[in-house]
């Protein structure tokens, strides 16, 4: 029987751009079917298991029997670690009814979205940027505004850059990722500051992603909190909590958005998995194990800022945070899309394709994830000599 749709058909919503560095890592996934070994840069998922004191939670929490259903904003005690987190972490106060925890960051982000604002809305990206951001707003019937941003302004959104975007139409919201995804580049706590006031003057939303704080290496990072009360944070223990398969992350909200959250992530998600909430209030205490988890990060990051370049790969985009490298590769070919599905066939490297995350100027670009361990940093610059000599 053929599996082509002739009536009904599938909406124009659903026609998003695929998400390339997951296309990478079904390919990589084929080759190692045929017996090959592939090393993986392509996505960012660490390579370190879940803390032992979340892991701890989770048995005790299984050895009781019973999980079930939540608040949809989440356990209360988890709310009420992550206060602390904010006291502790950013010196930020913030009442535990304005937090809410989340099916993973994703699921922020589809809330955020719903809650804020309605179908048409113009919503402003940096470009570079994370492909999600642009395929969930279009999904949602809203029109993402991809604003290019270059050495110039250290790859980072500014007001003026903004002013400038509104000739075209007003904006309602902006979504900033810092550290950013794919760059790894971040907003100095002043850059931050002034775009988010920019925003609550102009009425505009401040969607700040920051699901990739903790990796941070030789910098001050901020919250937008420290801002404004007005802003939406979005986070997940995906990243610095190594809980990438949890699927659990959390948002604060200003006031007048928390019951519309609710509501909306009642009908759409019912609860996060309890089981999640409560390994993930136990990773927050665990901040020892994940700093040597976070070394690791720094030792890859430091070997690839002095391979890469040795090996032609000699301009770097700023690398402030997260565990990604965004290098120009136009020395080797000017079609990244190319360029990594060779290196993937022909020397078993796997990484993503620029075109991912601009779709301008993304052929010249490859993003490699450094989240691995060490001896698969080695032994993928080892590969990489050899195929490029």
């Amino acid at each position: 029987m053929s599996e082509a749709c002739l009536s009904p058909k599938p909406s124009r919503r659903s026609d998003v751009a695929p998400f390339l560095a997951m296309d990478v890592l079904s390919a990589a996934a084929r080759l190692e079917g045929e017996g090959r070994t592939i090393i993986h840069m392509e996505v960012g998922q660490p390579s370190a298991p879940a803390p032992q004191l979340a892991l701890t939670a989770a048995r005790a929490a299984l050895e009781h029997g019973r999980l079930g259903y939540t608040e949809a904003r989440g356990i209360r005690s988890f709310r009420e670690r992550l206060v602390r987190h904010y006291r502790d972490t950013y010196s930020v106060e913030i009442d535990e009814s304005r937090v809410v925890a989340t099916t993973g960051s994703s699921a922020g982000f589809n809330l955020a979205f719903l809650a804020a604002f309605d179908a048409g809305d113009r919503i402003a990206l940096t470009s570079p940027g994370y492909p999600a951001y642009r395929n969930i707003i279009r999904a949602l019937g809203l029109v993402p505004v991809e604003i290019e941003v270059g050495a110039e302004t250290r790859w980072c959104l500014t007001p003026d850059l903004l002013e400038a975007a509104q000739k075209d139409g007003p904006i309602k919201g902006v979504l900033v990722a810092s550290p950013a995804n794919p760059t790894g580049t971040m907003m100095t706590p002043q850059a931050l500051s002034e775009l988010v006031r920019y925003c609550d003057g102009n009425g505009i939303w401040f969607i700040s992603d920051e699901i990739y704080h903790g990796l941070v290496y030789g910098t001050e990072q901020a919250t937008a909190l420290s801002t404004s009360h007005n802003a939406i944070i979005i986070n997940s223990f995906s990243k610095y909590y190594c809980m990438t398969g949890w699927r659990i992350g959390w948002m604060v909200l200003p006031e007048c958005l928390v019951r519309p959250v609710e509501r909306i992530a009642q009908s759409l998600y019912i609860s996060p998995p309890e089981l999640s909430q409560i390994a993930a209030t136990a990773a927050l205490d665990a901040t020892d194990e994940l700093e040597l988890v976070k070394a690791g990060y720094a030792k890859n990051r430091e070997l690839l800022l002095q391979a890469l370049p040795e090996l032609g790969f000699d301009k770097l985009l700023p690398l402030d945070g997260a565990f990604y490298v965004y290098a120009d590769t136009r020395r080797f070919s000017n079609d990244s899309l190319a360029f990594t599905k060779a290196m993937l066939e022909e020397a078993g490297v796997a990484a993503t394709p620029g075109a991912d995350f601009d779709i301008s100027n993304g052929s010249a670009y490859t993003r490699f994830s450094f989240a691995g361990s060490n001896e698969n940093m080695v032994e993928a610059l080892t590969r990489l000599k050899n195929w490029l000599a």
